[in-house]
């Protein structure tokens, strides 16, 4: 064990006195987050035929009596102390990196055939209150995971580059390459949302309160 700690320490390079500037002197790697949600609406003034339209469900068996829909909203801004080296012609920056992940408002709608107060409203209504809480949970999960993923990157370590490029190589870095990878981290949570809107659900739906929700919808499509 001591002569292969021993070979590996030979075998690291020694690091240059503009590494040993830039690692050693400027303010380190930091990566700071603010993720939050920005309360919900119900909207009750719809029919469940436009929530169905809305949502763009294809078949006429297909119903939605309720909708809940936001959108996921991804700022990365990058800024950070700079070393300059003429010798090797490269400076150095220590990424100061600043992630906000958000959701606009959450709106919630409930067909207007429902009313407010009514067994049916109520059922509908918990059903797109879980929809939103996937939505407020998934947002700390996207947090760790990207929080993990940028220290791997940089490892607290400057981003090096030729002189008078660095910012700009940084900046294309975050926009082509962690901006689609956050907003596919985001977009994870469409796979929670479709579990919830399970056949089972459906279909327990349809039977709760009664069969009042059933009764509506068989009144409404006859026209009465």
């Amino acid at each position: 064990m001591l002569l292969l700690a021993s070979a590996a320490a030979q075998a690291a390079p020694a690091r240059t006195p503009f590494q040993i500037r830039c690692e050693d002197t400027i303010t380190k790697t930091v990566s700071v987050f603010s993720a939050k949600q920005n309360g919900y609406t119900i909207n009750t003034q719809l029919s469940y035929k436009m929530l169905t339209a809305m949502k763009g469900v294809a078949s006429r068996n297909d119903f939605v009596l309720g909708l809940t829909r936001t959108e996921s909203m991804v700022q990365v801004s990058a800024d950070g102390a700079m070393l300059q080296d003429r010798a090797s012609g490269y400076e150095c920056i220590a990424p100061q990196l600043k992630v906000q992940l958000t959701y606009a408002p959450v709106k919630i709608y409930v067909g207007n055939e429902f009313p407010v107060g009514s067994c049916g409203y109520k059922e509908i209504l918990a059903h797109e209150m879980r929809h939103m809480q996937a939505y407020m949970d998934h947002l700390p999960k996207v947090e760790k995971t990207v929080a993990a993923a940028l220290a791997k990157r940089f490892g607290g370590k400057p981003f090096y580059a030729p002189s008078g490029t660095a910012r700009t190589a940084l900046s294309f870095e975050i926009d082509s390459g962690w901006l689609p990878y956050i907003k596919a981290e985001m977009a994870k949570v469409e796979a929670v949302q479709a579990k919830i809107d399970s056949p089972a659900e459906y279909a327990r739906l349809s039977k709760v309160c009664n069969g009042e929700i059933q009764k509506i919808l068989v009144k409404t499509r006859a026209g009465r």
